[in-house]
């Protein structure tokens, strides 16, 4: 199979689909590999180390996406990138479709096989291509947050930990999923008081378990939320429906009765976010202010960490490139239900049954489209 890897070009994303080390996996099971010429600067990759694993580099995306029987990418296809695929490519990224019906509906007129890491499956009932960049995401978002609470950056001027004699900052975090654990990690670290909201008991007393007395556990209901959310200086927004979008749990209403100056970074936001007042940002301009609360809702937010990332993904990703490529696209993926559940669009059908409610769209299984 010949597999290209165009270089992303989404507002400061630096990830690569794959590295050197994924290309020289493909290219011994006996695969072409197309690699965009400078794909890979971002994780300090240049094009002789793709030489050297075996690559071909090509001048334009263009040529690799018409030279290519599957694309392996990080981030969404732009429109650019949308209007080059072609009925019955493969397309192997992230898709976040459920709060993006333009990008859901010129993967349909494509005729692309489009599958999505992001609700790929495991034999546990967890995400395991989503779960690397919701570890690199939950650790920013504090270090994020804890920026944003810089009186410089707009913030009510409070250091995360504080100092002997000063009260650190309320940390609330609103899931305790993979994104929330990593978050905590780092909150705790950093000496915040740190809360965690969650309305699964299991997730509770697994934080409980993990964090002990380090951390406050609460049971997630309206009332809680809006207490916890109005006396926090930091919320951190993790919820998780996979494929669906995000449930605004932080509603207009809350964010008009926050502390001026708090801050509220929507990791969420991928997904539509949790918060009502979310709108996707840029690494470029990553805050804006509604109602004196500062929100940082930076869509792709381990693109400013690339090389930790872009390694992380490969680790989980590859597997399912060498399945694909080796075996074809139809072969792989009845052959196990897991990577099945990744596809969202096929031949020109939603086959994600979350993606075609959120968007009402016609949905058809996965199965009977292939």
């Amino acid at each position: 199979m010949i597999i290209g890897v165009p270089k992303e070009i989404k507002n400061h994303e630096y990830r690569v689909g794959m590295t050197p080390t994924s290309v020289r996996e493909a290219v011994s099971n006996g695969h072409t590999v197309l690699v965009e010429t400078l794909a890979g600067s971002g994780i300090g990759s240049d094009d002789q180390q793709y030489i050297n694993a075996g690559a071909e580099i090509i001048g334009t995306a263009a040529d690799v996406f018409q030279r290519s029987d599957m694309i392996v990418k990080v981030k969404e296809p732009q429109a650019v990138e949308r209007a080059m695929l072609r009925e019955g490519q493969i397309l192997f990224t992230y898709l976040h479709l459920a709060p993006d019906p333009e990008q859901t509906h010129d993967l349909i007129k494509s005729g692309a096989i489009c599958i999505a890491y992001e609700t790929v499956t495991s034999p546990l009932g967890g995400l395991p291509l989503l779960a690397p960049m919701s570890k690199v995401a939950g650790r920013m978002a504090i270090q994020a947050g804890a920026y944003c609470l810089e009186q410089p950056h707009g913030g009510l001027g409070m250091l995360l930990g504080g100092v002997p004699g000063v009260d650190p900052a309320k940390v609330v975090i609103i899931g305790g999923g993979v994104v929330g654990t990593h978050a905590t990690h780092i909150a705790v670290g950093m000496g915040a008081d740190t809360w965690v909201i969650d309305r699964n008991p299991d997730v509770i007393e697994s934080h409980w378990q993990q964090f002990g007395r380090s951390t406050n556990s609460v049971f997630s209901t309206a009332d809680s939320l809006e207490k916890h959310v109005l006396e926090a200086d930091l919320v951190i927004g993790g919820v998780l429906i996979p494929g669906a979008a995000a449930p605004k749990l932080v509603t207009a209403d809350m964010v008009k009765k926050m502390k001026p100056g708090s801050v509220i970074v929507d990791v969420a936001i991928d997904q539509g976010g949790c918060c009502e007042t979310s709108r996707p940002t840029t690494h470029a301009e990553p805050t804006y202010v509604v109602d004196d609360v500062v929100h940082y809702c930076v869509a792709n937010m381990p693109g400013g960490v690339p090389k930790t990332s872009t390694y992380a993904l490969n680790n989980v990703t590859l597997p399912h490139v060498l399945a694909l490529a080796n075996k074809g696209y139809k072969n792989a993926l009845l052959n196990d239900p897991h990577l099945l559940n990744g596809l969202n669009v096929c031949k020109g059908v939603v086959t994600n049954e979350q993606v075609a409610d959120a968007l009402s769209l016609d949905f058809q299984s996965a199965q009977s489209a292939l």
